[in-house]
């Protein structure tokens, strides 16, 4: 399956209906989509937890065909959006779990490993970041550290 990963998501190789408009089974209207992501949103949760209830519970598959734009900027125009994306604010918080593991267990090598390689995906994630404007130039995460 090679050349085939560009379009392709998740483990199972399954891919998104290409479509530009909501199903029409949904019946949410776009402020009502709203509503509700800002009402998960007071109650504490994650982007990706709000993706997850709307779909398994309110049956949204997608919200961007329905609003015409993602969680992220429903969350922006708010003021619910968190300061640091979530996917190295995840990432942040394995490594200082890991790092507090490191420090009790010395000797375990697979460990130290993964820590290497999730400090490998911050560093990343960081320089996209910060190329998107989506984080200061001089941000770092280890000054974020202190804070989780």
């Amino acid at each position: 399956m090679v050349g085939k990963t560009a379009y392709m998501r998740g483990r199972s190789r399954s891919t998104r209906p290409v479509s530009k408009r909501a199903p029409n089974w949904v019946i949410y209207q776009p402020d009502e989509v709203k509503a509700l992501i800002i009402n998960l949103a007071r109650e504490g949760r994650s982007q990706s937890d709000i993706g997850n209830i709307l779909r398994d519970e309110h049956g949204i598959p997608l919200v961007k065909p329905i609003i015409g734009y993602g969680v992220h900027k429903v969350l922006e125009e708010a003021g619910f959006a968190p300061r640091i994306p979530e996917d190295i604010y995840n990432l942040m918080v394995k490594s200082t779990k890991l790092r507090r593991h490191m420090e009790r267990n010395p000797k375990d090598f697979s460990n130290k490993r993964g820590l290497q390689i999730t400090e490998s995906k911050i560093y990343a994630l960081t320089r996209y970041y910060k190329r998107r404007g989506q984080l200061p130039a001089d941000w770092n995460h280890r000054n974020e550290i202190v804070t989780i």
